[in-house]
């Protein structure tokens, strides 16, 4: 799916100069003719305060109205930072006969997530198919670090035999682990249509992952960020097998399926904790109005894809 750069890009004009932007979510589905759909960004700026605030003297309506007259661009970061997990969201911007959702968040929060996992938010977000408009910092280019580490899970994850489809349909799944939002609001079909997307989309850095990464298992830990490493439980014959990356059948099979059970583990809490986070920042962020409006399309969407 190839998006019309001139036309995403235009949206951005209105804001303040940004580092990173990407499109991401639904808009992207090639099959996707809703035109209620709100096109989604991540925008990654250098100081997310000194952002807001001039983004406040150009845009004040696109923010909630007790966040503007009570602190305005600090209390925005506050809330962003100290409640959420660094991600300030204004959806419902509407401008130009579309509706647009745009998350800012600091530059070096959204290169610590790509690389480190630490709350498994935006590197989810980067791990799925998106649209990059504005890349000063080659995001793009050291994404390929977070992709390699999703590929990784992935694989650790699927049993020993599987298809592409399942593999794309892994990756897309990883962030919606433990997401406190799958619990009641969101919708069942999305992982599906994004196992399309990935399908669809010429992803030459994924399939070359995908051939080139080494399928012992000790290599697909490896590609893991150290955190995820490190909290990994290994017993019996762990040196011998990651070190030399041979053991017996039945050990290695039970080594893997420990370490994958511990990958699940860590990866649900973490994305428990950050996606609860980000749904009480949310809901503050965007208001009364707007958020019981936004929950609504959202319980919309998930009865929808029950049914």
């Amino acid at each position: 799916m190839v998006m019309d750069n001139a036309s995403v890009r235009s949206f951005l004009q209105v804001l303040p100069p940004v580092e990173f932007a990407c499109v991401y979510g639904s808009s992207l589905h090639p099959s996707n003719r809703d035109k209620t759909t709100m096109t989604d960004y991540i925008i990654g700026v250098a100081d997310p305060k000194q952002w807001h605030s001039e983004n406040l003297k150009l845009n004040k309506h696109h923010y909630a109205s007790w966040m503007v007259h009570l602190g305005g661009e600090r209390l925005i970061t506050g809330v962003a930072d100290k409640i959420g997990v660094g991600v300030h969201f204004n959806p419902f911007v509407c401008w130009n006969g579309k509706l647009f959702k745009y998350g800012v968040v600091r530059m070096h929060d959204l290169l610590q997530d790509v690389h480190y996992w630490e709350k498994f938010y935006l590197c989810g977000r980067l791990q799925k198919p998106v649209h990059v408009v504005v890349d000063n910092l080659d995001v793009n280019s050291t994404n390929s670090v977070n992709l390699r580490a999703a590929v990784s899970a992935a694989l650790l994850l699927l049993p020993s035999e599987f298809t592409e489809a399942d593999l794309y349909a892994k990756v897309c799944s990883l962030s919606y682990t433990g997401d406190v939002r799958m619990l009641f609001a969101e919708d069942k079909t999305r992982k599906l249509n994004f196992e399309k997307i990935w399908i669809m989309l010429p992803y030459v850095l994924l399939r070359f992952l995908l051939f080139t990464i080494c399928l012992v298992d000790s290599s697909l830990v490896s590609a893991l960020p150290p955190s995820i490493r490190n909290q990994i439980r290994m017993k019996g014959v762990k040196e011998k097998l990651w070190e030399t990356g041979r053991a017996i059948n039945d050990t290695r099979s039970s080594l893997r399926e420990e370490a994958a059970n511990s990958l699940q583990r860590i990866l649900r809490r973490r994305v428990m904790v950050s996606s609860a986070r980000q749904a009480v920042s949310g809901l503050l962020a965007v208001g009364a109005i707007n958020a019981s409006r936004y929950l609504t399309k959202k319980v919309s969407k998930a009865w929808k894809s029950w049914r």
